[in-house]
Order: structure tokens, then sequence, then C-alpha cells
């Protein structure tokens, strides 16, 4: 495919429109018909390109995001880790959110928040290292959110204040800041849900299903069951591996 190089005004101002819009706004110029942009809160590039057929093109940098994103890799040349092909500005437009969603919330972008918060913060007692521990607790909830769209997948619930940040690996049992902070080591649930894991009343299958401890009533059961709106949920690998620790040593089978 040819590209529109140099971009023309008024495809450098869509370029331009798109990447900020959607956090991208730090402009690292064009090369090849491929404009790049970065972020002050996400992680990587991303490069976006015009077709001489009328079509979009956006590369990007990020391993993880890319693994993720849920999109159809374009056979193309180009910059980045891959290339995805759109037929409107409005599919481009549309790929953006969760593109950047993930680039917030994926490793190591939020380790990096905390240490960015907390570099000029005391830890000399404990009530400094409270302070310093509810940084990364807030950081870890809003970029789960992110990473989960503002939903209990299991419950369709969006309202934030039904929602807990729900550490598969607990808090006190990661042996460090990049394991706390892992978005791979939490999930979003409604409040039920997520006391219920907490106390290893339920956890999930490898294929995502939910699994309830006989120690959980079965009026709670019921419960739990009839505020599903699916079945199960899909986890990355990273999810799993967690997912399998918690079943081995907070599981009340």
């Amino acid at each position: 495919m040819e590209l529109e190089a140099p971009q023309s005004f008024v495809t450098r101002q869509e370029s331009d429109k798109v990447a900020f819009d959607n956090g991208f706004r730090r402009v690292h110029g064009e090369v090849d018909g491929w404009r790049r942009y970065g972020s002050t809160t996400a992680q990587g590039s991303i490069w976006v390109a015009h077709g001489n057929e009328g079509d979009w093109l956006l590369a990007i940098d990020h391993g993880g995001v890319l693994s993720e994103i849920g999109l159809e890799l374009a056979d193309l040349a180009g910059p980045g880790l891959g290339r995805f092909q759109f037929e409107t500005l409005t599919g481009l437009y549309a790929a953006m959110p969760r593109l950047y969603e993930l680039s917030v919330s994926l490793p190591d972008a939020p380790l990096l928040e905390f240490q960015n918060r907390t570099k000029d913060l005391p830890r000399s007692t404990e009530a400094e290292r409270m302070v310093v521990q509810r940084v990364g607790q807030n950081i870890f909830r809003e970029r789960l959110i992110d990473y989960w769209q503002g939903q209990c997948h299991l419950t369709g619930i969006t309202d934030g204040a039904l929602l807990r940040a729900s550490h598969i690996v607990p808090w006190k049992d990661c042996e460090s800041d990049e394991a706390r902070l892992d978005v791979h080591n939490g999930l979003l649930l409604s409040a039920l849900w997520d006391a219920a894991f907490d106390k290893g009343l339920v956890t999930f299958s490898e294929g995502g299903d939910p699994v309830f401890s006989d120690q959980l009533s079965e009026n709670a059961a019921s419960s739990l069951r009839s505020s599903m709106i699916q079945s199960s949920i899909q986890f990355t690998k990273a999810h799993l591996v967690r997912l399998s620790w918690h079943r081995e040593f907070v599981f009340e089978s």
C-alpha cells in the first residue's frame, strides 16, 4: 500500500486529532508518511498514517498492548511492533480508547506511576509507609478500572461505589511493588464477589469459570450465581498464573 507522504495539511490535522483525543499528545515528527505520537501518561509510541486509497493505518510499539488489544494485524511494512488497517477514520477512532486503556494499565506503567508519585514521600514510620501503600492501592484501582473498562465482567455492574479492586495474590504476599501493581494480579469485581473472592469462598478455573467453596452457604452461592450476566471471564496467561496461586493458597475447598 502506498502512503500519503508527506501527509497533507488535512491528514495531519486528522491524525493529530485522533491521537490528541485519546491521550497521545506529544508529536515526534513524521517519517515516510507515519506521524509519531507519545504520551505523558501512557507507555509506548503510536504512529498514524493515511493510505492513498483512503484507508487509515495505526502502528504501535507496546508488546503488551499488541497481545491484548484484539485487533487483526495488517500485513504492512512500517514502524512499531505491529500495524493495523482501518477502512474509515471512524474505525480508527473506535480502536483508540482501548489502546489507551491498555497503554496506561499494562505492566509496568502502574509501577512507574507509583514510583513517580512516591519518590519524595518519607517512609521512616509505619504511618508514613501506610500513606505510600495507599497511593499504590489507589493507582492499582485506577488502572484496574482502565484495564477492565470500568465494569465487573461477571455482573455488568459499572457503579464505581460498588466496584472493588481485588488482588489475586494479596498485597502482603507479593514479593515486590511490581507484583503488587501489576494489573494481571487484579480483578475488578462487584462488592459481593470481591468479598467472596478475598475470603477464599470463590475462585476461578483455568477456563475462567467461578468455582464455589464448600464453605459457602447455598443461599450465598445462589445469590452470587443470580447476579451473573455471563458465566465466565476471559483471562490472560498472566492472570491464570496468579489464579493458580489463589486456588492453592487462598481458596477454601
